[in-house]
């Protein structure tokens, strides 16, 4: 079996939020096709993503699919820049990386979780994700302690046991908190506005309900060892991304709060996964397996953190298609926490990409049984994206 041509798409959503995936479909001589995502949708990086695909897949024509090991090494080895590379290479070599796990399952004609191993748990337990923008068909702005208890409230009552919040996303006035407030010594006031939002929340789901405190790496040491330490008697479930990834700083927070820290998000490849496992200064991995390199690298890294005793939470905020694969790759590791079901997922714009829209129950997720991945892009987000074919 041979690569004959590979379709790279930025998909259109119908959205006023920024929100541009890129995706790609590996076709082979055989008739069997395989897609995958470069998980770069928000922020922005999307065109640079789009060009990676493009560039990466030339590289690809001709060869085995099923060859996924070879396929990765001559990616990372031969272009450059994907030794000890960013997002925007780690992407391009995630997206062909997945579609390449797709086209083997359907192949073999299993679920791409019985060729990483195995299941090891019959569905998986998740959390709501962000919810401080509402966890529904819409996006909305949570900003006062009574909004957070009682979006909190809804979250619980739909079955979660587990809800992620960006509590200091927003000032107290709803705008976007500046960055220069969220640095360096917290004023009193901050503190408390983060503290009392949060109060409001844990006060609200009870104590057996987890709390995971979301970040963006938006504040820095100083900050994050005080919200840590403000946080600690409220019983927090893990710390994510408390300040911009580095091994030192990270060391830093983790040694002055009693508060599990998180991180993966912008972390790519095993090799700057390596530190943060060896200084002990990460507790749960959060690899996105469509900007870590693909499910070949992020079930490295997975293994790797075993080693450590670190927990893992595949990062999905993407499309249906990031969040399936994060199913197959989170039941077949040992070391699997939660997952994420990122509010997103919730969103028609979002779901209309893929043609099965997997949603949890009661707060736990089901792994597809289908061959492959178990989903792959619409007919109708395929015709309307933009795209570019490379044979």
């Amino acid at each position: 079996m041979k690569i004959t041509r590979v379709e790279v798409m930025e998909f259109r959503c119908e959205t006023n939020i920024p929100f541009r995936p890129i995706g790609c479909r590996i076709y082979t001589d055989e008739g069997i096709y395989g897609d995958g995502e470069a998980a770069l949708s928000y922020g922005i990086a999307a065109s640079a993503a789009f060009g990676m695909v493009k560039d990466l897949a030339k590289l690809i024509i001709g060869m085995n699919p099923l060859e996924n090991e070879v396929i990765w090494d001559k990616l990372h080895k031969t272009t450059f820049w994907g030794q000890n590379g960013g997002p925007v290479v780690f992407a391009g070599i995630s997206a062909l990386d997945v579609a390449l796990w797709d086209i083997k399952g359907k192949f073999f004609g299993v679920p791409i979780y019985v060729l990483l191993g195995g299941k090891h748990r019959p569905d998986l337990r998740c959390y709501a994700s962000q919810i401080q923008q509402g966890f529904g068909p819409v996006h909305e702005r949570r900003y006062k302690p009574e909004e957070y208890a009682e979006i909190s409230k809804k979250v619980v009552g739909d079955g979660y046991d587990a809800l992620k919040i960006d509590f200091m996303v927003f000032d107290e006035d709803g705008s976007f908190m500046k960055r220069e407030k969220r640095t360096g010594i917290l004023t009193p006031r901050i503190l408390r506005m983060f503290e009392d939002r949060l109060a409001a929340v844990r006060e609200a789901v009870g104590p057996d309900v987890d709390i995971i405190i979301e970040n963006h790496s938006n504040l820095d040491a100083l900050s994050a060892v005080q919200v840590g330490r403000m946080a600690e008697k409220y019983n927090i479930m893990y710390f994510e991304e408390p300040n911009t990834p580095s091994v030192k700083t990270v060391k830093y927070i983790a040694d002055n709060i009693n508060i599990p820290i998180a991180n993966g998000e912008r972390i790519f490849s095993r090799w700057q996964y390596s530190p943060y496992f060896e200084n002990m200064c990460m507790q749960i991995a959060q690899p996105d397996i469509g900007t870590c390199g693909g499910l070949t690298e992020a079930k490295k890294i997975c293994d790797m953190a075993h080693t450590y005793d670190v927990s893992i939470q595949a990062h999905a905020c993407g499309t249906p298609l990031s969040s399936t694969v994060a199913l197959h790759l989170e039941t077949a590791i040992p070391n699997f926490i939660i997952h994420e079901h990122h509010l997103c997922f919730l969103h028609r714009y979002n779901i209309d990409l893929c043609v099965n829209d997997y949603q949890p129950v009661k707060g736990r997720m089901a792994v597809p049984e289908l061959p492959g991945l178990g989903n792959e892009w619409s007919e109708k987000a395929m015709a309307n994206a933009i795209k570019c074919t490379v044979e």
